[in-house]
């Protein structure tokens, strides 16, 4: 899973951006939960997961999500989607996450759009 950091348009955060691949489910999601877990500590509560490379994602990949939301809402920070895979599109449609989480069509938009209040 690639992980980088970038700046904010005004500099005057950091931001990660998430890339994992494949399958976000029970074999890979509790990895996954710990990584975002392990960023928003210690390095930047101001998350983007770019869902690209995701082409299946199951409950356990959501729960992954939703806690890395909750962690980042504690510290003020951010929790963005972007690029959402069309397969797994359908299951944040089905489940209604899409309305829980910020979605974006692209890393450049997620990293422009100011900070949404989060909902859950």
């Amino acid at each position: 899973m690639e992980q980088r950091i970038v700046s904010s348009p005004d500099s005057s955060q950091q931001v990660v951006i998430f890339s994992p691949q494949g399958r976000l489910d029970i074999t890979t999601a509790w990895q996954f939960r710990l990584r975002l877990q392990e960023c928003i500590e210690n390095t930047t509560p101001h998350i983007i997961v770019n869902l690209s490379e995701v082409n299946f994602i199951d409950s356990s990949g959501l729960t992954s999500l939703v806690a890395g939301m909750r962690d980042a809402d504690k510290v003020q920070g951010s929790f963005k989607l972007c690029n959402v895979h069309p397969e797994s599109k359908l299951v944040f449609e089905v489940t209604m996450m899409d309305s829980v989480f910020a979605i974006y069509e692209s890393e450049e938009e997620a990293l422009n759009a100011a900070p949404e209040p989060m909902t859950f």
